[in-house]
């Protein structure tokens, strides 16, 4: 790595470091802590996530017009603001302007980060820069969390504020860490993308003509309803009402599925290399869909509690794999579908597409887990199964570049020094 792109994985983990310390404990801290009541915490969960919704649609304009070096200084700041002042909240109003504060700060960051990682490497060094943020993301997230549930009590509202003021000083670091970065001019997208892609007129117009794009972003919103939609809400639901599990038990499957990416991320990476992303992604789903037969006899079985237990635990393992596995091939293939003027705007509207399914995903998956638990499992299995065909189409739609960049560079370099035959009579 270079130097620039050492300063921006060190912010990438700093950031997540600071989330995992607040998220997990979001909800108790506005409804008990500061005795808001729930009703209260549920709009302040709404207002974080629609905050983001509200700045994503303009997010990408401004990276590209602006670089993404600027925007990411200024939502960490912003975001450092929203902490800083939840963590003194003590009224509705001020609970909901503060997670409207921290929801658009830390939903820019996501595009902006991505935007910079692509300018800082090229097509043989994406892929692993990539899985590194990944995995780097979810390490940070995790020790957060870990350190974080120390520190808090719920009988005495200053932990929180400490907690607040740590993710605060976080998001500062991370401006001051990637704002001393030189960055390089963005590398050429031109080998990936054929004629014809070059996103002249720009916006939205652009996105939605270029139909590989927008094939990548339904099957970017069905990986994320099917999964990361369901992890805190859905699957939570469907495994202490059907399953029997307790609560303690999640945070132990949540464990288990941070552990699994961690420990998996860089012994999948060959393997991901070396096919087509779309038969990756494919391969995914299937994964996918057998985690969710295994979470169907955690629930429906008639097992004992023990075998219910260990089966819900290894669903969210296998949900840690397929993560594994869609970190270095998702957001690289974003990089390179996008023309060189737009790369900002293609991760802005990956990012949205994100948030919509996180959005959608525990309203449509939380009631079903909770009471319909056949067909709950059944709905997700069909949705994980989707997945694979959807990739499959799209990898129909990909040059050989986007979907296998080491055969495409390979076969470039074959072409380059293959020798010339003799003449025939010679």
């Amino acid at each position: 790595m270079g130097a620039a792109m050492r300063r921006i994985q060190a912010g990438n983990v700093l950031s997540a470091f600071g989330l995992g310390f607040t998220v997990p404990y979001l909800y108790v801290y506005v409804a008990q802590v500061r005795d808001l009541g729930a009703s209260t915490a549920g709009v302040v969960l709404a207002v974080f996530a629609m905050a983001a919704l509200a700045v994503l649609p303009f997010t990408g304009r401004v990276i590209d017009r602006r670089g993404p070096l600027p925007v990411l200084v200024g939502a960490a700041v912003l975001a450092a603001a929203g902490a800083l002042s939840m963590g003194f909240a003590s009224s509705v109003p001020a609970a909901v302007a503060s997670a409207a504060l921290l929801g658009a700060g830390t939903a820019v960051m996501q595009p902006a980060l991505a935007t910079m990682i692509v300018w800082c490497t090229g097509p043989a060094t994406r892929t692993r820069a990539f899985a590194l943020q990944f995995f780097l993301q979810n390490l940070g997230l995790g020790i957060g969390g870990l350190i974080g549930g120390q520190i808090v009590d719920e009988s005495r509202p200053s932990s929180f504020t400490l907690l607040f003021s740590i993710e605060a000083v976080m998001f500062l670091v991370l401006a001051g860490v990637a704002g001393s970065a030189r960055m390089p001019r963005p590398m050429s997208l031109s080998d990936a993308r054929p004629k014809g892609e070059q996103g002249a007129g720009g916006g939205i117009r652009t996105i939605l003509g270029h139909r590989a794009m927008v094939q990548l972003c339904g099957l970017g919103f069905v990986v994320f309803f099917a999964c990361y939609g369901q992890f805190e809400s859905g699957l939570a639901a469907y495994g202490t009402e059907a399953a029997g599990i307790k609560p303690s038990t999640l945070g132990i499957a949540l464990a288990a599925n941070t552990a699994v990416i961690v420990a998996a991320q860089f012994l999948v990476l060959k393997f991901v290399e070396r096919r087509r992303r779309s038969r990756v992604i494919a391969s995914v789903g299937l994964i996918w869909a057998f985690a969710w037969v295994v979470a169907g006899y955690a629930g429906l079985g008639h097992g004992s509690q023990a075998m219910a237990t260990a089966a819900f635990v290894s669903t969210y393992a296998l949900f840690g794999l397929g993560e594994a596995m869609l970190s270095p091939t998702v957001a690289p293939l974003v990089a390179d579908l996008a023309p060189e003027s737009m790369v900002g705007q293609y991760n802005s509207a990956f990012a949205l597409v994100k948030q919509l399914a996180l959005a959608v995903g525990p309203a449509v998956g939380g009631p079903m887990g909770a009471a319909l638990h056949g067909p709950y499992i059944v709905t997700f299995v069909l949705f994980s199964l989707g997945i694979t065909a959807l990739a499959l189409r799209l990898g129909k739609r990909l040059t050989l570049a986007q979907d296998h960049p080491m055969l495409a560079a390979t076969s470039r370099v074959v072409a380059v020094h293959l020798p010339e035959q003799a003449p025939a009579n010679a």
